[in-house]
């Protein structure tokens, strides 16, 4: 089985207050883009794929594999400039892990060809998790639900979630409560997503700084303005302590707006960025 995990954008994100956990409350509205994503195959233990050779082939050394303990799972990870972190810890064999606790599952293959970026902000960590656990339900008849895949989700990630969904939901909490929000108004401009090279940024860097605080406008109020009024009140919280240490990220941003962005906004905790444009009139 194959598939495609897409990754996201965050449409304002707004840090409300730290929690007795140490996490934060978070409003943001999680919109799925499809142009940028990854490439997923799972198959059955015993079965035999090409991919892993092919895999091999094109990166080279840049191909990380691991084998967990029990034999059960072999995950192959491939990124063009290296996998840097150990497989049996990446986001898929964790939610394979966690699966396999309630479930005994068979013994699988994974094979991941990463090219949706790392730090960006875009979620495609979390995507490939969300994705393994729709996949593996669906390969072994689980019969799970979406709530109940999403509740698996936010054990690995706080926004894994939504990749579950992988459609237009607001989020609260640590951003895994979710309920749909579809934005109409989306619907009519288009996105374009920039990730500017040589930046990746650290979730754990950009809360340094924060001062969680109530908006001046709620978010669900301030996406249901014109679009043309988001520049002045759909905000996201990272911004501010980002943009300080990266200023060719807040240029970026910049640049958006002089290309004719109607909105742009980071993505998450950066350092992706994206701008929404009116449709070119014919």
């Amino acid at each position: 089985m194959v598939t495609n995990p897409n990754v996201k954008i965050n449409l304002g994100l707004n840090v409300l207050r730290k929690r007795p956990d140490g996490y934060h409350d978070l409003d943001t509205l999680f919109v799925p883009y499809f142009d940028i994503h990854d490439t997923l195959e799972i198959i059955s233990g015993d079965d035999y794929s090409r991919t892993s050779a092919a895999l091999f082939a094109k990166y080279g050394q840049n191909v990380a594999q691991g084998i967990s303990e029990d034999g059960k799972l072999m995950i192959t990870i491939a990124k063009a400039d290296g996998v840097d972190w150990d497989p049996l810890k990446d986001l898929c064999a964790r939610a394979y892990a966690l699966l396999d606790a309630d479930f005994k599952l068979p013994a699988v293959k994974i094979f991941l060809e990463k090219t949706s970026p790392v730090g960006a902000g875009l979620g495609g960590g979390s995507a490939d998790a969300a994705f393994t656990l729709k996949m593996l339900s669906e390969m072994f008849s689980l019969g799970l639900s979406e709530a109940q895949l999403a509740s698996y989700a936010a054990r690995l990630g706080s926004d894994c979630a939504f990749f579950v969904y992988n459609r237009p939901m607001f989020g609260t909490g640590r951003g895994e409560i979710l309920e749909e929000y579809p934005v109409p108004a989306l619907e009519k401009y288009h996105l374009e997503v920039v990730i500017p090279e040589g930046v990746s940024v650290s979730t754990a860097d950009a809360y340094k700084g924060i001062v969680p605080a109530e908006p001046a406008l709620a978010l669900k109020d301030a996406l249901m303005r014109p679009v043309e009024d988001w520049k002045e009140c759909v905000v996201n919280d990272f911004e501010t302590t980002v943009f300080e240490k990266y200023p060719s990220l807040k240029a970026v941003k910049e640049s958006l707006y002089a290309t004719g962005a109607v909105y742009a906004s980071m993505s998450g905790s950066g350092s992706a960025l994206y701008g929404l444009y009116s449709p070119t009139e014919e």
